[in-house]
């Protein structure tokens, strides 16, 4: 026979989310109340993601249909011996509660809220004494019912749903059934019973919570409910079952799937999939609103629904705050009408049933269309082979399919959309009819133009690969880079304001999305506590930031991502923009690796969006363990060339002339504009100095109302090369602006702001003989020399050098030091003073 291989033993680090509160850990007792039913070989799932993980091959799981939970402070203390004990024991059966498969309870979790689920199966690990000795030792303080485990199926709230998404209005107290989204918990995570119902709630009051939580105070009136409601804060409506990955709705009636979940008969109760609504989907339309495969004679216009079963779908949509069209209503019922026969002869008979059923062979066009036996909508036929757990989409969810279809079928390279808010516009209005006060408004580089351009190419590429991700539910890492001001930043958020717009009009899949920016955070570190902030569905806006430490977060987003979308009842997606990535680099690169590691764990459905100013930052300055984890979609934005910053200018000048009428004077000529793009495209190509220079030239001809030309751009170009910072440079001896040289050099091959003094001068004595002449002397200074260089520098605050206690205890070539300067005017200012060899080497 061949040998059995044991369970492996998992790792004990990072426990999961499911949070025990203390006295349900320490004032309960767990013993079954039921004999064992089935009993089998362990399985590595059995072991749960709490408790003891036990690896012997002759362990067993033994499965229970109900267990008793005990207060112990509830008992009193007799003392009394035989009427005592029969008086101890009425009480102890006072104050235990039975659970039993297919209840219904609250669950703690790390939400504000406990979670709502059902109890699907229950079991006991069973291991010998030696085994469990040995559990118990590397796992010292683990509950006591650490061996008995239950599994639960979640329902989720509206606010475990992802945060961009279609809005739906729903019930104060209304929980959705997911789909088969599990967990195996401890019962020491069961906070109580509670109570859910098909039954619609029929006070007015608990209608419409979507409406009632717009404002914070009445959010705060929902969250506390009064004492009038008090008694159904334990009692959840469930009128529908969600794909939350999806955010499809199904039509569901969950005590009846309940009683035909405990009505199943099976050999084995830890198949749960009884628990598992089996949906249908399949029918996705095509631009006339029908499937050619499943055409019916009402598609054809031969035959129209019912008007009951029309006024069902009416109360339905009703309630989700959608008022669907009369054509939209055929289409559903033309998709849900399918032929069926039993034999050739027998004709063709429509089903007012959701459920869709195999078709026989087609009738002939001529033949005419009767039913065999006349039903109402209302008692569809159903038999049990075909019905099982099947739902069918709600029509609000069969409107997003087909709407997905389209745009699937015409996946065409999409132009950038035009902001939606119209904020540039919007601010126009508010100058007034001034040319000039318009035109430094839209050359300002804060504003939003209404269109991105010449940025179409990049634009598709990140979002095609945004999309993808989003829609298939994986994790993955898209790396952009680029010079700055070449729009990375700015083609992102139209990117993002684009996947927003198309789940809010169910296009594609909802997803929680989060900003994190490197210059914004006080510690690369920080950025663990705003990405739980998001998963965890916390509401900064009204209750503020977390008060959470980082290694909390930390060990939080570990599990949750790591645990392979079974943490919790929400499966949404997250989309991250690490904005700034240069500044989130540390000596260990840990924050940066969990970033990029986590969206390779199964089911962690983590996309990151990373934007960095060095193009070769994961060659140069990543470890090998990081780099890896990077993906393949890289994106680079190169510099603007001259035509497009004229192509940048132009079109923020027309948009500064909408809305006025008449003749509307130029306020720029072409040709300062084009001056202006080559002056700075040979440069650096950063389409934000562009943008200042016209700004400047446009503020300077304001005062006289007429146009500026090229002579008015030089002006400003030699107004800004004339700076304090490059006045200060050029009056810097040669070694200033050499140290000066060396530090930008290492700032652009380490990608962090702050470098070693002994790092700095090694690539002084390399730039030497790079920046220096023939004729003038190219003696090597010594360490002394470089040192008063460095005070030079430090005195005029040109540099800052790290001090305190810590730093002085460190040698002197360990310290570390950073430019007090704005990096793209020295290096403009390097370059003019040295000529076309310093302008070389800064690659400037």
């Amino acid at each position: 026979m061949p040998q059995e291989v044991a369970t492996p033993r998992r790792s004990k680090r990072y426990q999961p989310l499911l949070a025990t509160s203390a006295s349900s850990a320490g004032d309960y007792t767990y013993t079954w109340s039921s004999d064992p039913i089935y009993t089998r070989p362990l399985e590595s799932e059995d072991n749960g993601d709490d408790g003891a993980l036990f690896d012997d091959a002759t362990a067993e799981a033994v499965f229970y249909v109900s267990f008793n939970r005990t207060d112990l402070s509830k008992i009193p203390q007799s003392k009394g011996r035989t009427r005592g004990r029969a008086k101890g024991k009425a009480k102890q059966d006072d104050v235990s509660e039975k659970f039993s498969v297919g209840d219904t309870v609250l669950i703690a979790t790390n939400a504000k809220k406990p979670s709502v689920g059902v109890i699907v199966t229950m079991w006991q690990v069973n291991v010998d004494a030696e085994e469990e000795r040995d559990a118990a030792e590397e796992d010292e303080g683990r509950p006591e019912d650490s061996k008995m485990k239950v599994k639960v199926h979640w329902f989720l709230r509206p606010t475990e749903l992802a945060g961009v998404r279609a809005k739906r209005d729903h019930y104060e107290n209304e929980i959705y059934y997911s789909l088969a989204t599990c967990a195996t918990i401890n019962p020491s995570k069961i906070v109580s019973k509670c109570t859910v119902t098909s039954q619609e709630p029929e006070d007015a009051e608990s209608k419409s919570a979507l409406a009632w939580s717009a404002s914070p105070s009445k959010r705060r009136k929902l969250s506390a409910p009064s004492s009038a409601h008090a008694e159904y804060q334990d009692v959840f409506y469930c009128g529908s079952a969600i794909d939350a990955r999806r955010g499809l709705y199904y039509v569901f009636d969950w005590e009846e799937f309940r009683e035909r979940a405990l009505a199943t008969e099976t050999d084995d109760p830890s198949n749960t999939a009884a628990w598992d609504v089996s949906v249908d989907d399949t029918i996705v339309l095509h631009e006339d609103g029908v499937s050619p495969t499943k055409r019916t004679p009402a598609a054809r216009g031969r035959g129209r629904p019912r008007k009951s079963s029309v006024k069902e779908d009416e109360d339905f949509d009703d309630r989700e705050g959608i008022q669907p069209s009369e054509d939209e209503y055929q289409v559903d019922k033309d998709a849900q009408a399918v032929a069926a026969t039993d034999t050739e002869e027998e004709q063709e008979a429509p089903l007012e049933d959701d459920l869709p059923k195999t078709p026989s062979k087609k009738r002939r066009r001529g033949e005419i269309w009767t039913p065999r036996t006349p039903r109402t909508p209302r008692t569809p036929r159903r038999t049990r082979e075909t019905v099982k757990n099947l739902a069918a989409p709600t029509p609000h969810s069969k409107a997003a399919l087909r709407a997905r279809a389209r745009r699937k079928s015409s996946m065409a390279v999409r132009p950038p959309p035009p902001e939606l808010t119209q904020s540039l516009a919007a601010a126009l209005k508010k100058i007034g009819n001034d040319p000039w006060l318009r035109a430094m408004h839209a050359l300002h580089v804060a504003a939003r133009p209404d269109e991105l351009v010449c940025r179409e190419e990049e634009y598709s590429k990140v979002l095609r690969s945004v999309e993808e991700l989003v829609e298939e539910g994986s994790g993955g890492c898209v790396y952009i880079s680029g010079v700055p001001g070449t729009g990375k930043t700015a083609t992102v958020h139209a990117i993002v304001r684009e996947l927003k717009r198309m789940a809010e009009n169910s296009e594609t899949n909802p997803f929680t999305y989060v900003e994190i920016n490197g210059l914004k955070i006080p510690e690369p570190s920080a950025a663990y506590g705003l990405l739980w902030e998001a998963v965890s569905g916390h509401d900064v806006a009204s209750e503020g930031h977390l008060k959470i430490s980082s290694k909390e977060a930390l060990r939080n987003l570990t599990h949750y991502f790591g645990s392979g979308g079974n943490s919790g009842p929400g499966g949404h997606a997250c989309v991250v923009l690490m904005d700034e990535l240069d500044q989130l680099m540390t000596a260990k690169q840990d924050v940066v690796y969990n970033f990029f590691n986590w969206p390779t764990f199964v089911g962690s459905k983590l996309v990151v969006i990373a934007v960095a100013n060095t193009m070769d930052l994961p060659e140069r300055v990543m470890s090998g363990r990081v780099r890896s984890r990077l993906g393949m979609v890289r994106i680079n934005f190169q510099p603007y060339t001259t035509p497009q910053l004229e192509r940048i200018v132009h079109s923020r000048l027309l948009s500064a002339k909408e809305g006025l009428a008449g003749q509307v004077p130029d306020v720029l000529s072409a040709d300062g504009v084009k001056f202006a793009a080559m002056k700075v495209s040979s440069i650096s190509g950063d389409a934000r100095r562009v943008l200042d220079i016209c700004r400047r030239t446009v503020e300077l001809v304001h005062p006289r109302k007429r146009t500026a030309g090229t002579n008015d751009v030089k002006g400003v170009i030699k107004v800004m090369q004339n700076s304090p910072t490059a006045a200060y440079l050029r009056d810097c001896s040669l070694h200033e602006r050499l140290l000066l040289a060396a530090l930008l050099k290492c700032m652009k091959n380490e990608g962090v702001d702050e470098i070693k003094w002994g790092d700095v001068q090694y690539q002084h004595l390399i730039y030497l003989p790079v920046f220096t002449s023939t004729d003038e002397p190219s003696r090597k200074p010594s360490g002394e020399e470089l040192a008063m260089v460095l005070e030079n520098l430090l005195a005029t605050r040109a540099v800052l050098m790290e001090d305190g206690t810590g730093a002085a205890r460190k040698p002197e070539d360990e310290r570390r030091i950073v430019l007090n300067m704005e990096v793209g005017e020295v290096e403009r200012a390097l370059a003019d003073v040295g000529g076309d060899r310093w302008k070389n080497a800064l690659s400037a």
